[in-house]
């Protein structure tokens, strides 16, 4: 199984919840009653997002977080990567030379890089305003559907 890390998983939450926000500035403590996460949690994660430019940081006693772009314009690959770095399954993606140690003699480099883009592109294929997108449980759909 291929699996993001728990503080991908939040950092998700997080920039769900700024979406649903707008461009309305949170501070981290808000940030952390709404989504339930510990405040110190909520607080890494928005520095981390404002170091990728996903976030503008103020300061003051209204200061706090806000997107920099539209929920449209930010792709789920965006989001990821400034929690965990580059997506790829492997170390032997394109951008990242050196990184294994059979780098030279491995037979497979091509073949990762190919379903490397791909998981890449299905990252980026998500926008942020699709994630806030709400969507209607299975037992609901079936009583529509009556």
């Amino acid at each position: 199984m291929i699996r993001l890390s728990r503080m991908t998983d939040y950092g998700v939450v997080v920039m769900t919840y700024m979406a649903w926000q707008g461009r309305e500035t949170r501070s981290a403590h808000q940030v952390a009653t709404a989504t339930g996460l510990p405040e110190a949690t909520a607080g890494k994660l928005l520095k981390l997002f404002a170091r990728a430019g996903l976030l503008k940081s103020r300061r003051g006693a209204h200061g706090g977080y806000a997107l920099t772009s539209s929920p449209e314009d930010i792709s789920l690959a965006r989001v990821v990567e400034a929690v965990e770095g580059p997506i790829a399954l492997t170390l032997c993606v394109d951008d990242h030379p050196g990184h294994c140690d059979v780098e030279s003699l491995c037979p497979m480099r091509g073949g990762w890089n190919q379903i490397n883009t791909a998981l890449r592109d299905a990252f980026e294929g998500v926008s942020l305003a699709a994630m806030t997108a709400p969507t209607i449980p299975l037992a609901g759909l079936r009583q529509l559907e009556a």
